[in-house]
């Protein structure tokens, strides 16, 4: 999300703001939020993803247009995913989760494409926000359920598995089938659940800003999915092909001139947001016609571990992080110190290189580079 709120009007204020939105976005491990849904209320999310929040309030037709597929994947049935995963879902949507989900404040440092950036509301000095959620308990759930079914069906398509982890089925299996209907009900309730943060985020701010500082503007830049597998059409050899593309630890890149993507980013190809750690960068590029044509669309979704959760904590104290992330002039708001030790930033690559390797690939453009003044984890 993008503002032209100027750091400096905001300093004596961020603090105020950063206890604020902690309190409004709940974090962490099985954190519920203030949304019970009934059953066929979490059929509508599943089934409608974005545009439920549209419907209630929580969304403008704007925030839908810069939402990859408009905020919802067709072919969900929620029929496909469990009563346990149900159970999940019912009360946690608009809620941040923990591991390396987020949510930050960040400054627009420099801005490397004016024109793009301009159509994304990027000013430099201002202020950004950037969010990273996805589909909570219910999403947990569907993946530990359909790993429980597929390592029971491997054997009968005659599918030999290097390691249990990469269990699968055919897709035009009915196991297949059902798991991506499953996943695109999680993938539904992820946009919805980011869309509410969205919407809870904008409320903070005015509650806390208005009158305080100039009058301001927050829209949304763009909204991608990640960790997905999507039906899509790629031209291979010179002809097109429909393909499943598996993003993992990826995100889409299309590049300019695609008819899927919002009329003002047409000339520019689609937002793509890079997240570094909470003592790093952030980026926010553009995808190319290059990514189309050898990565199918796709770039990176943030800089990648080098150290495990496990290592991390064995080697990072939390309290020891957060004082040296502060001293930096970095807020930091968290529930756990030992979470906070795991998403440390000496666990992740060199987010600048990883970002100049994508550029140098021409998977994408750079449009601008983001650094963090508040920091928000489970």
């Amino acid at each position: 999300m993008s503002t032209n709120i100027i750091l400096d009007d905001v300093s004596t204020l961020l603090d105020g703001l950063a206890y604020e939105l902690d309190q409004a976005c709940p974090s962490g491990v099985g954190t519920s939020g203030g949304i019970h849904l009934s059953n066929a209320e979490l059929d509508a999310v599943c089934r409608q993803g974005s545009r439920w929040a549209l419907k209630k309030g929580m969304a403008t037709e704007q925030d839908i247009r810069r939402t990859e597929d408009e905020g919802c994947l067709e072919g969900a049935d929620p029929t496909s995913i469990s009563n346990r995963a149900r159970e999940r879902g019912r009360t946690q949507l608009g809620t941040l989760g923990s591991g390396n989900h987020f949510l930050e404040i960040d400054q627009v440092e420099q801005i490397f494409d004016p024109e793009a950036a301009q159509a994304m509301g990027l000013w430099e000095g201002c202020l950004a926000v950037m969010l990273h959620c996805g589909s909570r308990g219910l999403g947990h759930q569907v993946c530990t359920d359909y790993v429980q079914t597929f390592q029971r069906v491997s054997q009968k398509f005659g599918i030999t598995l290097p390691d249990r982890e990469l269990v699968c089925a055919p897709l035009d299996s009915n196991e297949g089938q059902s798991y991506l209907a499953a996943m695109r009900s999680a993938a539904n309730y992820a946009f919805c659940n980011r869309q509410i943060l969205a919407h809870t985020i904008r409320s903070v701010f005015d509650r806390v800003l208005v009158g305080k500082i100039p009058p301001f503007q927050i829209q949304q830049v763009y909204d991608i999915t990640h960790n997905m597998g999507k039906i899509e059409t790629h031209t291979i050899d010179g002809r097109k092909v429909k393909v499943c593309v598996h993003r993992k630890g990826a995100t889409r890149s299309f590049g300019p001139d695609n008819p899927i993507l919002p009329p003002e980013y047409q000339k520019f190809g689609q937002p793509v947001l890079v997240p570094g750690s909470m003592g790093t960068q952030s980026w926010v590029m553009v995808g190319t016609e290059r990514s189309m044509e050898v990565a199918y669309g796709s770039c990176c979704h943030g800089a990648g571990r080098v150290l495990s959760r496990s290592q991390a904590k064995r080697t990072i104290r939390g309290e020891r992080l957060k004082s040296a992330l502060e001293s930096e002039g970095i807020l930091i708001r968290s529930g756990s110190m030992p979470g906070l030790a795991e998403e440390a930033p000496q666990a992740y690559k060199d987010v600048n290189q990883v970002v100049d390797a994508v550029t140098g690939a021409g998977l994408a453009r750079k449009v601008a580079s983001l650094r963090p003044v508040v920091v928000i984890k489970g």
